[in-house]
């Protein structure tokens, strides 16, 4: 394997896998799903096959069955794909309690600092338009939303589409177009729960074919974040779609994902731009096994899901697309991590990325392009605690935790069928001294530690005992933005609601600790 070298990124608009010229960057293109699995795809050997289009994109393009979240729940993801930084380091943690999730529901007061640099506000230098369709997730109050970060233009809702409220206790999620709402889901955008029935699958798909047009005739590069959520609970998809999946309901909303993924790269294909496009799939997060089989999805052979940091809710479904420049039919076992994706970016539009602050994502272009192998770990985080790191084929556990028992009595269950003594534990578990070590070739369902006292741990332990040392003795950690909710911050009263009649009175501030249960 070959380390990471740092080419001359003025090169890079010259430079393809082929060797063939390009002119001018090329337009970037993120699909980031909502709690999708990596078992949730053929290709990734789901037996329904029903993601045709999906399986088609990888086959055209290269396959990275090893691609990471940074955080296994959905805002510190989020927030760590857009600056290229680990959660603990742009403020997307808690303090609260040790080790555990936090994210940005209505009643948090942080949001995504200042003082981080997003890919939007960078892709400016080179002469991006962007755009966010979906879920932003990265703060709902009005000084973290996206058109504050670098994004041009947003259609889609700060928070995550639960309800219906009663506007009372709880105001009804709005939704955006750019500054301003438009409305609030269940009363202009209707979720129906009972049949699972909502037609916003198909509202973000014409945003982005309308978008990708747009600039195509205006002949500028464009940035479009595709964050959609139907595959997140309560699951919803279209009436067209509804009860086609041999799955239920879940499947019937990754059946309309797969269709409208099929229907933006057809359109890229049609307006002739495909081969300046480079389009990512991923996840935020592993499936969400407290809802499933119904409302949640599969993490295949992994074990645990959305909110641990075992292979279940950190590994993630990674494609990546892009005719003419990425050879078809490739598999990359390049370890990767959505962090690389701000990177990897940058590096593609011809630009470096901040040098007054700590980036862990690494330029994945030579893995995408070229094929190569880099060097590098993967660290995993669950809030303030670094869990586990993996270096190779070796994951080195130096915490273990599912939930707690009250958690897991009350019928909470992050490993549903999955219990393995000493390893899923109930307890906050220390293993830093000898961390719990497996071999993810031979055992990816982590079930079989390798012992203490054999030649294989020594060796390998040795190898990773350094990488772990140094990653912690320069952290810095940022300011954390997720231990403060207050009710008074809920969306009462967000821009633009004057216009259309939906303004709510909010209650008195009374800002507490928010209370992280795992």
């Amino acid at each position: 394997m070959e380390r990471h070298l740092l080419l001359p990124l003025c090169l890079c608009w010259a430079l393809s896998a082929g060797g063939a010229e390009r002119s001018g960057p090329p337009n970037l293109l993120i699909l980031l799903m909502d709690d999708m699995g990596w078992g949730d795809l053929g290709v990734f050997g789901e037996p329904s096959k029903e993601t045709p289009n999906l399986d088609q994109m990888a086959s055209e393009g290269m396959l990275f069955p090893n691609f990471y979240t940074a955080n296994p729940l959905c805002s510190p993801s989020r927030a760590a794909l857009l600056t290229g930084r680990l959660p603990i380091r742009n403020g997307f943690y808690t303090t609260n309690a040790h080790a555990r999730n936090a994210y940005t529901p209505q009643e948090i007061v942080g949001g995504i600092p200042g003082s981080e640099l997003l890919l939007p506000e960078l892709l400016k230098k080179a002469g991006y338009v962007s755009k966010i369709i979906g879920k932003w997730h990265l703060g709902h109050r009005p000084q973290f939303h996206p058109l504050k970060h670098g994004f041009d233009e947003w259609f889609g809702s700060p928070n995550c589409h639960f309800g219906p409220y009663d506007n009372k206790a709880t105001p009804n999620i709005p939704v955006y177009r750019d500054r301003e709402m438009i409305g609030r889901y269940y009363e202009d955008f209707k979720i129906d729960l009972k049949t699972g029935e909502a037609n916003l699958t198909q509202i973000y798909l014409q945003e982005a074919l309308d978008f990708i047009s747009r600039q195509q005739s205006s002949q500028q590069p464009f940035f479009l974040y595709w964050a959609i959520d139907a595959t997140h609970a309560p699951v919803y998809a279209s009436k067209h779609f509804l009860g086609t999946s041999q799955r239920g309901l879940y499947g019937d909303a990754v059946r309309e994902i797969d269709d409208s993924i099929g229907k933006i790269l057809k359109s890229l294909q049609n307006l002739g731009i495909s081969e300046n496009t480079f389009v990512f799939f991923t996840s935020d997060n592993g499936a969400a096994l407290i809802s499933a089989p119904k409302q949640g999805g599969s993490n295949g052979r992994f074990l645990c899901g959305k909110q641990t940091t075992f292979e279940g809710g950190m590994r993630e479904p990674a494609i990546a697309w892009w005719p003419g420049q990425i050879p078809a039919g490739h598999v990359s076992h390049q370890l990767g991590n959505v962090m690389d994706l701000f990177t990897t970016s940058l590096s593609l539009a011809g630009l470096q990325p901040p040098c007054d602050r700590h980036i862990d994502g690494i330029d994945l272009s030579p893995a995408i392009l070229q094929g190569k192998l880099i060097d590098r770990p993967i660290f995993y985080y669950r809030g303030n605690e670094m869990m586990a790191v993996r270096l190779g084929l070796y994951k080195a556990h130096y915490w273990t935790w599912s939930n707690s028992w009250e958690q897991f009595s009350q019928g909470v269950d992050f490993c549903p069928g999955q219990n393995i003594s000493g390893v899923t534990t109930h307890t906050q578990e220390e293993h830093t001294k000898l961390p719990l070590l497996f071999h993810l070739g031979r055992d990816p369902g982590e079930k079989y530690p390798i012992s203490f006292s054999s030649s294989e741990y020594q060796k390998v332990m040795e190898q990773i005992f350094p990488q772990v040392q140094l990653h912690k003795e320069t952290m810095v950690p940022g300011e954390p933005q997720l231990n403060v909710c207050d009710k008074a911050v809920m969306n009462w009263a967000p821009p633009g609601c004057e216009k259309l009649g939906k303004c709510l009175e909010p209650p008195k501030s009374d800002p507490k600790k928010c209370f992280w249960p795992h």
